[in-house]
């Protein structure tokens, strides 16, 4: 069992770029679907599929890397609310990563969205992950 699924998610993407790989597949939960859709939404990953096995069902994800330089397109993925340290904040106080160029998945009231998204519908949450 894992302890903090959402760290599991990110690092699982981290660690198959690092070994060029195509395809990772992922334990499916509506949160890492919704997540999923935002890299994709945002041109973070070529594309996704959501199968169902017979237990909680899998997300298999293919990585985006530049054709040219074998660069993978997220640079980074950074975990910022994690169980032992909530991090929660209001509209105003979204931060922005990378100077704009990046984005904050923050689990609002209202679902899971970017930070651009919460602070366009006034709605703050919690900040689950920096991704540029």
């Amino acid at each position: 069992m894992v302890t903090d699924p959402i760290a599991d998610f990110l690092t699982r993407i981290r660690n198959a770029q690092m070994a060029n790989h195509r395809i990772v597949e992922i334990p499916a939960s509506n949160l890492k679907k919704r997540m999923t859709e935002i890299l994709y939404e945002k041109g973070y990953i070529l594309k996704y599929k959501f199968e169902d096995d017979n237990k909680q069902g899998v997300i298999k994800i293919a990585l985006k890397y530049d054709p040219n330089t074998k660069q993978p397109a997220i640079a980074s993925l950074e975990r910022i609310s994690r169980p032992g340290l909530r991090q929660y904040a209001k509209p105003a106080d979204f931060k922005r990563v990378m100077n704009g160029l990046g984005i904050a998945i923050v689990s609002t009231s209202k679902g899971v969205m970017t930070d651009k998204e919460a602070k366009a519908q006034n709605v703050g949450g919690e900040i689950l992950c920096h991704i540029y």
